[in-house]
This record gives structure tokens, C-alpha cells and sequence, in this order.
């Protein structure tokens, strides 16, 4: 299967847009994508999400599926290669509630 390929910010961007799509999620933003090193399949993760007024329950369902449908589409090629991947796993949920 071929992937599209995209920078950091374009990925950001989208990703970002298709997590507020979700429901509970309008206001959720996602600063930045993390790259993986991996040979096959996405080559990136969401490992930050600030919660706005959603539900962490929204927001790991949506991540979720952000990752699965997106992945599947887009690469990320940005040429920040060289920064240390961090083990994948759950996304850190910020809250900016006060």
C-alpha cells in the first residue's frame, strides 16, 4: 500500500482537523506529531493532546482512530530524521482547564 507522503506541519494540520471532527473532540488540539522509527506502516504517532473542554475518553477514542485512518494515507517525510524516537504508546492528555 502507498502513503502519501507529508511534512510535520502539514500532518499536524490534518490531524489535528480530523480529531476536532470527532464528537467531544471541537475543542482538542494536537501541537505536534512524533516521528517513529519503523520500516513499514506509519512512521509517526500523536503523542500530546490538549484536552480543551473534551472528555479524555473523547480523546483517546479519537486519537485512536486518527492514527488508524490516517496512517494508513500519510507518511511523514519532514527532514527531522534525527531526533530520538520516543516508545510508542498512549498519548500524554494535557488538560488547559484552569
Amino acid at each position: 500500500m502507498t502513503t502519501t507522503g507529508k511534512t510535520r506541519a502539514e500532518l499536524t494540520r490534518l490531524v489535528e482537523e480530523a480529531i476536532r471532527e470527532q464528537p467531544g473532540c471541537e475543542t482538542a488540539r494536537v501541537p505536534a506529531l512524533q516521528r517513529l522509527d519503523v520500516r513499514n506502516g506509519r512512521n509517526w504517532e500523536i503523542p500530546h493532546v490538549i484536552l480543551g473542554d473534551s472528555l479524555i475518553s473523547d480523546i483517546d477514542r479519537a486519537v485512536m482512530s486518527v492514527q488508524r485512518r490516517l496512517g494508513r494515507e500519510f507518511h511523514l517525510i519532514d527532514d527531522d530524521a534525527t531526533a530520538a524516537p520516543e516508545a510508542a504508546g498512549a498519548p500524554r492528555i494535557v488538560s488547559d482547564r484552569s
